[in-house]
């Protein structure tokens, strides 16, 4: 067994709701000893920046550049984290010198693979951008960070999403059931296949959260659809779902991922609020439901994590598409709120010690590949 390292996981998610943060203690192997957790918001008025700052890197050529409102919606990115990691870290009576490395993953502004995962050819074309300063954190934090997780893959040919699933293998380990499913319903939905030996399947099943919260927020004033209660009042629209599902994501083989814009609210435009609601809730059920066909065998239980498990109607459509026992992530003892931080600090942990954190079969990448940039705190 090789060293445990304690490291710090931060996660800025496409549903673009706060910080979650989280510390585990592991060797980068099977052993996994999570720690505390907690999220930190992100005020309405900085969202708003983030939005602006994610539709400002639409037109992005270079992985570098930083044009229009992004280079000061970073730093402002990079000082809330390093402020949230100093409350934490202040609530739970631990000092910065004991935190071996921090995993950062930034916010992703742009997420652009090339269509055709496991190869180089294109990778030109290709571009993942997260903003965060991994070298200002390191700094402001006085401790080690390892941070742009994604670039090395896209880089050579594979889809740089999604990273949680070799977490997820290890997390599986300790259950009775396989194969098993975890599943994320955050902005964007992607689903970690864990066969019997070990083996990953991976990729973005469809829309998750995105598009429910902006709909709710249109609509209702509200960040989300709060337990589903105003999709539960309507009555989805079955064209309008077509169409969405005749999207070309749908039809290409795994792994594949998205960017939170793939899919728009255009289809959805003309329908009453809660019909809205009803159909693009149905319309995440219904992409995870397609995910089956990728799976060698279907999994025994499918773990949800992310804010989607909170919605009680998506939860319910979930278990009547899937037709399989679907459950919380709380009901095996885990946290669906701290998952993809502690799985940011677990992959940190992975590149400090040169092993792959994606595979073949989670991004398309066409051998195990490490990854990753690591910023040193300065000495003293």
């Amino acid at each position: 067994m090789g060293k445990l390292v304690r490291a710090l996981g931060l996660m800025s998610g496409t549903s673009m709701d706060g910080i979650d943060v989280a510390v585990i203690e592991t060797e980068g192997e099977s052993l996994v000893v999570r720690g505390p957790r907690a999220t930190r918001s992100y005020p309405p008025d900085f969202r708003e920046r983030l939005l602006a700052a994610v539709e400002d890197a639409r037109g992005l050529q270079a992985r570098a550049a930083r044009p229009g409102c992004l280079a000061a919606v970073e730093r402002e990115l990079t000082e809330r984290h390093a402020e949230a990691v100093a409350a934490f870290l202040a609530e739970h009576a631990v000092a910065a010198a004991d935190v071996d490395v921090i995993g950062f993953h930034g916010h992703t502004v742009l997420h652009r693979p090339q269509a055709g995962a496991g190869t180089a050819s294109g990778a030109a074309d290709s571009m993942t951008v997260q903003i965060g300063d991994g070298s200002l954190l390191a700094s402001l934090t006085g401790i080690d960070v390892v941070y742009d997780l994604r670039a090395a893959d896209v880089a050579a040919g594979g889809q740089g999403a999604p990273l949680a699933p070799v977490y997820h293998r290890a997390l599986a380990a300790r259950l009775p059931q396989r194969p098993v499913a975890f599943l994320n319903v955050g902005g964007v939905a992607n689903v970690t296949w864990v066969g019997e030996d070990g083996r990953l399947i991976a990729f973005d099943t469809g829309p998750g959260n995105a598009l429910l919260d902006d709909w709710a927020q249109r609509h209702t004033g509200k960040p989300c659809d709060v337990d589903g209660a105003l999709a539960r009042s309507g009555v989805a629209d079955e064209e309008v779902l077509r169409q969405y599902l005749l999207h070309p994501h749908f039809e290409r083989p795994v792994p594949k991922s998205l960017d939170r814009n793939d899919f728009s609210l255009a289809p959805v435009a003309a329908l009453a609020p809660a019909d809205g609601a009803a159909t693009l809730a149905l319309l995440t059920a219904a992409a995870v439901a397609r995910s089956l066909g990728w799976f060698p065998t279907p999994p025994a239980l499918w773990l949800v994590a992310g804010g989607g498990r909170r919605n009680k109607h998506l939860m319910e459509l979930l278990a009547w598409h899937l037709e399989a026992p679907v459950a919380p992530v709380e009901a095996v003892d885990l946290d669906g709120d701290s998952m993809e931080a502690e799985a940011w600090a677990y992959l940190a942990v992975r590149s400090l010690a040169g092993l792959p954190i994606t595979y073949p079969g989670t991004t398309g990448v066409p051998g195990p590949l490490t990854g990753g940039i690591l910023a040193r705190a300065p000495a003293g």
